[in-house]
């Protein structure tokens, strides 16, 4: 498993084969269903969640803005609180970094707290490569590693999974992986999570050295956070010796008070509830309590270069609250594994695209995962106008490729994907600045229509497949609005 499924197909392809398993699709129509629902129900009871959404995307804009002063600044708090702070340009400087600091400690396992940046960096599979066992303790991610599988959404990773294959998993593998599951293990809620507590239980005890991420930064204190909603955060948090976290610097806030507009919206967002269950917060080490070192690794891995597109860098905005996937008709239907990246949905086809950049085909082809329907922008608790950016990374795939900084500069990389849709649109833009032509061409397509075909030739046939191309009209709208007008020509 890759963090960033290196080798996967292109999204067209990928969806196609997800589409076809009706499984998957029913887990993912019930799921999604439910989490939309109850989202809904949470949002409505704010008279004003509209102040709130407002409010987060000042927050996050005005950080972007001056993000090198809080960076600067969160180093310095976390400094004199006691804590290391480690600086990774890529996906290999961080798992360097942190496989290092493992070493260090002579330990070979690690306990990990759901950190979507160590899975986009693939630290997994880095420190395996160090004969180091790290293990997932979120319930969803126990379920993907010992699945061998991938994470399909951002906040419930094994979402395309039901019960009954949960079940299956834990009999087949935890016996590998430590405490076997119990005998005569049913697929009922309660004896699934009991299996899971009792198998991570032991590692919790064990374990030296814990890894996670964090869900925000506050640069005044250097304090970092932690939501999650079954308390292995917490153990992981506070029983390990050494704690590393990884983090990408996007997730800062200025200020202690700035959590309080997030700690509103990212709850009810995500899974539907008033508060979050547990909410973890550490400010370096202390000798009373808690791990004895504390290493922040702040993670760019192309953040930077998203941050010097204007249009672009709002997906830096993301609180990884996944209400975008749960309303998002293209992800109900293809799952997340079709966008090759551990970030799917809505808000991972505008940032994957500008974290990896677009010279990939299955990067290039993100951007046209969508409908444009922007029921993604409607839900968004820190309004990223996801189809706004869907339609400038297309036109940066067609007409520029991907973005490049030199320098101070950033230029745009020539792209080579994508040659009929060029062609096509300098076609439209020559006869629609010709109204002559335009004129001549409407009324042959008029008189010739019983010639047309019903679907369209070559890669556009799938796309006609499912569509009822719209028929053309006997007559052009300007000959008939010269005919209704009295001989007026109803347009240059």
């Amino acid at each position: 498993m890759s963090g960033t499924f290196v080798g996967m197909p292109a999204f067209p392809a990928a969806a196609r084969e997800a589409v076809r398993d009706t499984t998957l699709r029913g887990n993912l129509r019930h799921a999604t269903h439910t989490i939309r629902a109850k989202r809904a129900r949470a949002v409505a009871e704010l008279d004003d969640w509209e102040r709130l959404r407002q409010a987060g995307k000042r927050i996050k804009d005005r950080t972007l803005r001056h993000l090198d002063r809080y960076l600067v600044q969160l180093e310095e708090s976390v400094t004199a609180a006691g804590g290391v702070v480690h600086w990774a340009a890529d996906a290999d400087e961080a798992n360097r970094i942190v496989s290092e600091l493992v070493k260090a400690t002579g330990e070979t396992e690690v306990v990990k707290v759901k950190s979507m940046a160590t899975q986009e960096i693939a630290l997994n599979e880095a420190l395996e490569a160090q004969g180091i066992h790290a293990y997932e303790t979120d319930l969803a991610e126990l379920i993907v590693q010992l699945g061998k599988d991938r994470p399909s959404h951002i906040l419930v990773p094994a979402i395309h999974r039901n019960r009954g294959e949960i079940r299956e998993i834990f009999v087949r593998e935890m016996g590998e992986w430590g405490r076997p599951a119990p005998e005569g293990l049913t697929d009922t809620p309660a004896d699934l999570a009991e299996a899971a507590r009792l198998h991570l239980r032991e590692k919790f005890l064990r374990a030296k050295v814990g890894v996670s991420g964090a869900n925000f930064m506050v640069a005044e204190t250097g304090t970092l956070v932690v939501v999650e909603s079954e308390g292995n955060g917490r153990m992981c948090l506070t029983l390990p010796e050494t704690l590393i976290s990884v983090v990408g610097i996007e997730k800062i806030v200025p200020t202690w008070q700035d959590l309080e507009v997030f700690l509103q919206t990212l709850p009810r967002s995500s899974t539907a509830e008033r508060m979050n269950p547990y909410t973890s917060m550490w400010t370096g080490t202390t000798d009373a309590d808690g791990p004895r070192a504390f290493h922040l690794v702040l993670l760019d891995n192309g953040r930077t270069d998203t941050l010097a597109d204007e249009v672009g860098r709002q997906a830096l905005r993301c609180i990884r609250c996944s209400a975008c996937l749960n309303v998002c008709p293209v992800y109900e239907r293809a799952g997340g594994h079709a966008y090759g990246s551990v970030y799917p949905g809505p808000i991972g086809a505008i940032l994957s695209p500008q974290l990896r950049g677009t010279g990939s085909e299955i990067d290039a082809s993100l951007p046209y995962a969508s409908s444009l329907c922007g029921a993604c922008y409607e839900v968004c608790p820190v309004a990223i106008d996801i189809p706004e950016v869907l339609v400038h990374l297309r036109e940066r795939v067609v007409e520029g490729g991907e973005a490049v900084r030199e320098g101070n500069k950033v230029r745009l990389r020539p792209a080579k994907g994508h040659a009929a849709e060029r062609a096509a649109m300098r076609a439209a833009r020559w006869a629609l600045t010709r109204p002559g032509a335009l004129r001549t061409g409407q009324r042959l397509a008029s008189r010739t229509r019983r010639l047309h075909p019903r679907t369209l030739p070559g890669p556009g046939k799938a796309w006609s497949g499912t569509r009822d191309l719209p028929p053309v009209p006997a007559e052009p709208f300007r000959d008939w609005w010269r005919r209704t007008r009295g001989g007026k020509d109803g347009g240059a």
